[in-house]
């Protein structure tokens, strides 16, 4: 208990010092995560409309195989990107193996179904009359589309924030694509298990604590928005 008490008040020491390693571990760390959140937004949130909107052949299958890769582990998409990236993979010759791109297309990969599927759950709630009201008035689809997406917006949203969340506190695809070279590929989460490895609880201490500081935040700022919808 004493060794737990002592590192706490020693990372709270080093945060107060700006500590030069610990604010290159954070902003790579957002960087790659903000950067695959993006990404996996901009595809999984269309794609997440498209499944909602249509009726097709096969639309049962493709939710429950969404569904499915919710649980896929980060080590198995790890060893996936990896096949593809080294230098005995297709894309070998694009030397993407351990830099922050390969961190950001396993995470991409880890992070589209969830993005889809909660927007397609989010899509979901919303009252079809919604959608019929507006075709009735002559909307376009894009047009009624963004309609549903205003009433949908905050499940879209947390849809987003759940997967930010999801790939800032990942270790595996880090670890097994970036190397967790320092000062261009040691995230947060890497860099704790490093220090853990090595008995020293301080810096992985200080990490979690500013991790914990970002989600609260984060989750913060989207309540706060929330309470500003409903006012």
């Amino acid at each position: 208990m004493n060794l737990l008490i002592d590192s706490f008040i020693s990372a709270i020491l080093l945060l107060k010092s700006l500590d030069a390693e610990v604010c290159a571990i954070v902003l790579v760390s957002l960087k790659v995560s903000s950067s695959s959140t993006l990404i996996a937004s901009l595809i999984g949130i269309p794609a997440g409309f498209a499944i909602a909107f249509k009726e097709f052949r096969g639309k049962r299958i493709t939710i429950t195989i969404l569904n499915t890769l919710l649980a896929l582990p980060t080590v198995v998409i790890g060893l996936f990107v990896y096949a593809f990236i080294s230098r005995r993979g297709i894309f070998g010759p694009l030397d993407l193996l351990y830099t922050q791109k390969a961190i950001i297309i396993g995470q991409v990969i880890l992070i589209i179904p969830i993005v889809t599927t909660f927007t397609i759950a989010a899509i979901s709630r919303i009252d079809d009359r919604y959608r019929k009201s507006a075709m009735t008035l002559g909307a376009t689809t894009l047009q009624t589309a963004g309609v549903v997406f205003r009433e949908a917006r905050f499940g879209i949203m947390a849809a987003v924030i759940a997967s930010f969340g999801r790939v800032i506190a990942e270790v595996g695809i880090s670890m097994m694509l970036g190397g967790n070279a320092k000062g261009f590929t040691r995230t947060m989460t890497t860099a704790m298990a490093l220090e853990y490895d090595k008995g020293e609880f301080v810096l992985a201490v200080a990490l979690g604590v500013i991790l914990l500081m970002i989600s609260f935040t984060v989750n913060l700022f989207f309540n706060y928005l929330q309470g500003r919808a409903r006012v």
